[in-house]
């Protein structure tokens, strides 16, 4: 596997778990943290003309307009975002890799690009149901999250700014992306209320190459 035999990529879906379970590995093995969006670091203001998603929140004049999108838009936005920062993440990780440390990353890369890296040892899938992505998607504390919940509570018709949105969240936490996810061909860990953060890590541990990491 070369280069990446110490980088451990996790992705999946939104509420499944995986900014927690990062942060975990990275504290048990003494390792490098990559969490969500972690490129911000390495690249805070990205060329608008290389990366014209990551770039569109910056030109905003209006954040209104952010909530105001139809899904398609939406949709088409999110995945640029998600190209763009794969080839971010990528650059980064040439230089974090080259580390005698392991490496936990929340990541944007394909599983069609993990295919080409990694292996099924350093790739782990992490799923919620479709549903709780929407319908939990302003529950959590976020600035960010509250802060578009209070652009949608300004808009004139509110009930239709919140449908739009939500329909917005539905279409990027597809049942359809779901089961992409759950059939690629690397291990899953699907959400479970009831599990421990710790046995988390013991299931992520069984299907990861970490032992030679053991202090």
């Amino acid at each position: 596997m070369g280069k990446y035999d110490n980088v451990y990529f996790v992705t999946g879906t939104a509420y499944a778990g995986k900014s927690t379970l990062v942060k975990n590995l990275a504290e048990k093995y003494n390792g490098i943290l990559c969490e969500e969006n972690y490129h911000d670091r390495f690249f805070p203001s990205p060329d608008k003309d290389e990366f014209p998603n990551l770039a569109y929140t910056a030109g905003l004049t209006d954040w209104h307009d952010f909530i105001r999108r139809t899904p398609d838009e939406y949709e088409a936005w999110i995945d640029g975002v998600s190209k763009e920062c794969e080839i971010l993440e990528l650059r980064i990780l040439e230089g974090l890799s080259a580390q005698e440390r392991p490496v936990f990353v929340d990541t944007n890369v394909s599983v069609s690009t993990l295919k080409e890296i990694s292996d099924e040892k350093h790739v782990l899938i992490m799923l919620a149901p479709p549903e709780i992505s929407v319908k939990n998607f302003f529950d959590r504390p976020d600035k960010e999250k509250q802060f578009l919940y209070r652009l949608i509570l300004e808009e004139d018709d509110v009930d239709f700014a919140m449908e739009n949105f939500r329909q917005c969240l539905a279409r990027i936490n597809s049942p359809g992306r779901h089961e992409a996810f759950r059939n690629c061909g690397f291990s899953v860990i699907l959400r479970d209320e009831e599990r421990t953060q710790e046995e988390t890590v013991s299931l992520a541990e069984k299907y990861l190459d970490l032992e030679k990491w053991m202090k």
